[in-house]
This record gives structure tokens, sequence and C-alpha cells, in this order.
């Protein structure tokens, strides 16, 4: 998953990125590889925050990816997260917890998933700093996080959170929660000098502290991140100083 890092599946997957350096296109490609290489063997969550379907659709269409066709297979499913949150029911109110109705829907996803798909899901979270932006508290927002990485290792499924990064080097309670649960950390910044035309920005990737022992996946720091060009539809990844070179 996410090519040139190969990431194992089963993992908890926390993306950061920055305003100069949005994240949208690691998410993207994140979906296009599980859905090229699953087929309509396996299930796709969206749970998305700023974003309307028709939006994704847009974006993955210019990968040659046909949501409409995978939402007909119940293969991909899209969840508007905010106005579902926003509107509380009564099952909310009794347990105290916003995204009580939330989980339930999802997790009755995963598990008709299973029955009917093969195991391997995808579930992305898009993204979870927007929630804290409309009032969601840190410990309703932390409390959905570790539910839902729980439901994914029980159902053999991926978890992708998208966080947003406001002050840079400023690690904000939420991020620092983030990190303690996941197993790899794809760090997407600008450059230092700015965006240019041949560089859109750079990528790292950091184990967490729940990364498999002995793993096979490379990480990079920061100080050896790969660099990045967007394209129509698509990231093109190279070495600093080689932007011909492609990876």
């Amino acid at each position: 998953m996410f090519s040139p890092f190969d990431l194992p599946e089963d993992i908890f997957l926390l993306i950061t990125d920055e305003l100069p350096s949005p994240a949208d296109f690691a998410l993207c490609q994140c979906l296009v590889s599980h859905i090229k290489e699953k087929q309509n063997s396996s299930l796709r969550v969206v749970l998305s925050v700023s974003e309307s379907l028709t939006r994704w659709q847009s974006i993955l269409a210019k990968s040659n990816v046909n949501l409409s066709q995978q939402i007909a297979a119940k293969t991909f499913h899209f969840i508007d997260i905010t106005s579902m949150a926003l509107v509380q029911t009564d099952t909310d109110k009794v347990h105290g917890n916003p995204f009580h109705g939330l989980f339930e829907q999802i997790s009755s996803i995963l598990e008709e998933g299973n029955r009917d798909l093969s195991p391997g899901a995808l579930v992305v979270l898009d993204d979870i700093s927007s929630l804290e932006w409309i009032g969601f508290s840190t410990s309703d927002l932390l409390r959905l996080c570790r539910a839902l990485r729980a439901l994914c290792l029980k159902n053999q499924a991926t978890l992708i959170i998208r966080h947003h990064i406001v002050t840079p080097g400023e690690l904000d309670p939420l991020f620092r929660h983030l990190h303690s649960l996941c197993t790899y950390h794809l760090d997407i910044q600008p450059l230092n000098s700015g965006r240019s035309g041949d560089v859109s920005g750079q990528i790292a990737l950091h184990s967490g502290p729940n990364a498999f022992p002995q793993s096979a996946v490379k990480t990079r720091q920061r100080s050896a991140a790969l660099q990045y060009r967007l394209t129509d539809g698509t990231a093109i990844f190279f070495e600093r100083g080689s932007s011909r070179g492609v990876l």
C-alpha cells in the first residue's frame, strides 16, 4: 500500500500534512492502490468531514477508478461524518458519546463485508482535525479513534487517519494521542524554501510506537525525506536533488 513505501496491511497509518502541502494525493493513492490490488474482493469505507462524495468521485476518476461501480458492488461506502455526528440520536445521548451511532454503522458495514468479501478492508477518516475545529472534544475524538483501531484490528482492516498540523513544530494534544496509537506516521511537509515548479513538497515515514518488530518497511527521517511533484491525478516521487530520477 502507498508506493513507494509499500506499507503492509492491518496497520494504523497516521497521515499529517500542513496547509501548503495537503495530503489529498496520499489518501487518493492509498485508495487507488487498495481498489486496484483488491478489485471487488475487499471493502473500502471513507469517513469524510470536509469533502463530498462527488469530490471523491472526481479525484479518483483521474486514476481511472469508477466509484459508482464500487458503490453498486457494495465494496465502497461513503459516510458524511459531520452531518451524522452533529445530529445526535437518542442512543448517542444515552451512551454519552456523539459518535456512538457512527461507530455502530461502521461496525455493521465491516461485519457485513466480512461475510460477503475477503478480509483486508480499508477505513479512511479524513480528517480528524476538522472535527476538533467544529467543537468536538479531544477526549471524544480520541475515544472514536481507539474504537476504530480496535474495530479494524478485529476485522483485519487497515485504518488511515489524516490530521492537519496547524503550527509546524508544535505537537498538539490530539496529535500526541494519535501518534501513541499508530503503526506508522506519514509526515507530509512543504519545502523549507517554499513550493517550486519542480517540487511540490517532501514526505517522510516514521515508525510509530506500535510498528511491527523486524518489519521490512523502510522508514525515512525528515533529513532524508522523499520529494514529490504533483501531476494531474498522481504524484511522482524522487530523491532530493534528482527530480528526474523518478522512483
